[in-house]
């Protein structure tokens, strides 16, 4: 699968943080920990995996980092109800945020996964602008910290993290990306 944002796989990452790891009540942190939240999803990922492959394919965004932010996000849907999550504010798999977009489909839906991703895509785009002596892989990380924080919470390649839950959202979902591209996604 061809993403056009960048290679996943060559992205440097941290991983997640201790408060991150503690979801699950790991005493581990970093990118065991990450692997271990995203295998933690894997048997709910399972059911949306051939949807997250298809409209990643049609976005040309990597279905592992689709899987990666469902995992983060939602924990593959655990924790949300009725679709929802954030205190009612973050809507479906991927946390649509309804105070900045207007969700769209069902909470599980192809049409919410093409909505989230082209968030996504926006976010990536913005900080190729904001920063363009970064590489193709530094505005992908840089995007991926956007698509939870904004692309003005992006200040610095080492800090980007800095402001998001747990500090840690690029690194901790880069990380979890690099597990499920091991599963095929």
């Amino acid at each position: 699968m061809a993403c056009i944002y960048g290679d996943i796989m060559k992205i440097d990452t941290t991983g997640a943080s201790e408060a991150t790891a503690k979801q699950d009540k790991l005493t581990i942190k970093g990118v065991a920990a990450s692997k271990k939240l995203a295998e933690n999803d894997l048997k709910r990922m399972e059911k949306y995996k051939s949807l997250i492959i298809k409209v990643g394919k049609a976005q040309k965004m990597d279905p592992a980092v689709v899987a990666a932010i469902i995992s983060r996000e939602s924990r593959a849907g655990a924790v949300l109800k009725d679709g929802w999550g954030d205190h009612g504010n973050g809507f479906g798999l991927m946390q649509v945020d309804k105070r900045y977009h207007t969700p769209v489909g069902a909470w599980d839906s192809e049409q919410h996964l093409t909505q989230a991703i082209e968030i996504l895509i926006g976010s990536i785009q913005a900080i190729k602008k904001n920063f363009p002596q970064w590489t193709q892989e530094q505005c992908f990380k840089g995007g991926i910290s956007a698509y939870n924080a904004g692309p003005g919470n992006v200040r610095t390649y080492e800090n980007m993290d800095k402001g998001t839950p747990g500090h840690d959202y690029a690194n901790d979902v880069v990380a979890r990306a690099q597990w499920f591209r091991s599963k095929g996604y």
